[in-house]
């Protein structure tokens, strides 16, 4: 008879060839109480052995908010995974709190990237906005957040960046040892900026990004895959790919990623601010939809809360003579795995 050890093993084999034989839903994931998922990042829960995605819960179907105020007041929402990341339960939304005179009476938050640091401490940099507005004329600033839990977020700062109109943050350690941060600066044409830190606590700002802040777009994510850095960055009309030998000069990639509609349920237009996890030799790419603006219905005939409304989709991305690419109508048969040691 087998051995515990043994019995286990052949567990997990049968376990993980179930779920890699298992296709993740389209849309793989959509919040069930304002219905707004937008912006995911994806990270390891060691303390709930799961894997917890974070969101901006846009309120896309709250009645009465007149101009952009639907995608204010939002919350980070969280859910999580236990099965690899094939499906995805509610989990409540994130606990921040942040100073008054940083987020207002009814404070807006957008966008978080989150990390765990050396020490185990989970870190979060996310965009906070002073209030509610119907417009997109008001400050917004990047703070810097820690938790031991993923759950409970104390606040610890807000940066000193280039502008006071900052948003979509993206933090990567350096391989000589401290962290560059990319980031949106509103104030200059949305232009990708950056700046470094030696322990995640002090940043000084560099300014724009060479290679990729000529261009306008926002939520830029850095991953390491495939021996090469790539950053992804949400241009509105699908994703700008570029790839760095320093984590300082960027070339583009000819050509962008989800441009193009796919076929599958909430997935016919085009894909907007990623998030990737590398697990093993795969990357999957996370991204949202507005799936109300797409078909040949006319946004004008088409009720408010369709139109806003929001969808999370994963896809694998692909890569082949130092290039990029993903098939989104492909079946997505992801499995993460968690971090060696945790």
């Amino acid at each position: 008879m087998p051995s515990l050890p043994r019995l286990l093993l052949l567990f997990l084999a049968a376990w993980s060839a179930l779920a890699a034989a298992t296709p993740a839903p389209k849309p793989l994931y959509r919040d069930p109480k304002f219905d707004g998922a937008a912006d995911p990042v994806v990270i390891w829960n060691r303390t709930e052995k799961s894997w917890f995605m974070f969101y901006t819960n846009r309120r896309a179907n709250v009645p009465g908010l007149s101009g952009v105020a639907w995608v204010h007041g939002t919350p980070i929402g969280l859910a999580a995974s236990r099965d690899g990341g094939v499906t995805w339960q509610p989990a409540g939304d994130a606990t921040i709190t942040v100073p008054a005179e940083i987020g207002g009476t009814e404070p807006t938050y957008w966008a978080p990237d989150v990390i765990a640091g050396p020490d185990g401490t989970y870190h979060m940099f996310l965009t906070v906005v002073p209030g509610v507005f119907e417009n997109w004329q008001h400050p917004r600033r990047i703070v810097h957040l820690t938790s031991g839990n993923l759950r409970d977020w104390q606040y610890q700062s807000a940066l000193a960046l280039a502008s006071d109109r900052v948003i979509d943050a993206c933090v990567f350690p350096l391989p000589a040892g401290g962290w560059r941060m990319w980031y949106n600066n509103e104030r200059d044409g949305k232009s990708i900026y950056y700046a470094d830190s030696p322990d995640l606590a002090t940043w000084t700002d560099h300014g724009k990004a060479a290679g990729v802040g000529e261009r306008p777009g926002e939520g830029p994510y850095v991953f390491k895959w495939k021996d090469r850095t790539w950053m992804l960055v949400d241009l509105w009309k699908g994703l700008g790919v570029y790839h760095s030998d320093d984590l300082l000069h960027w070339t583009a990639q000819a050509g962008n990623l989800l441009d193009v509609p796919g076929q599958g349920a909430d997935d016919g237009v085009n894909g907007g601010h990623p998030g990737v996890v590398v697990s093993g030799d795969r990357a999957c790419l996370f991204y949202f939809t507005h799936p109300g603006r797409g078909g040949t219905i006319k946004p004008e005939d088409k009720p408010a809360t369709e139109l806003r409304r929001s969808s999370i989709q994963v896809v694998e991305l692909l890569e082949k003579d130092g290039r990029l690419s993903c098939d989104r109508d492909a079946p997505a048969y992801i499995r993460l795995v968690p971090p060696a040691g945790l």
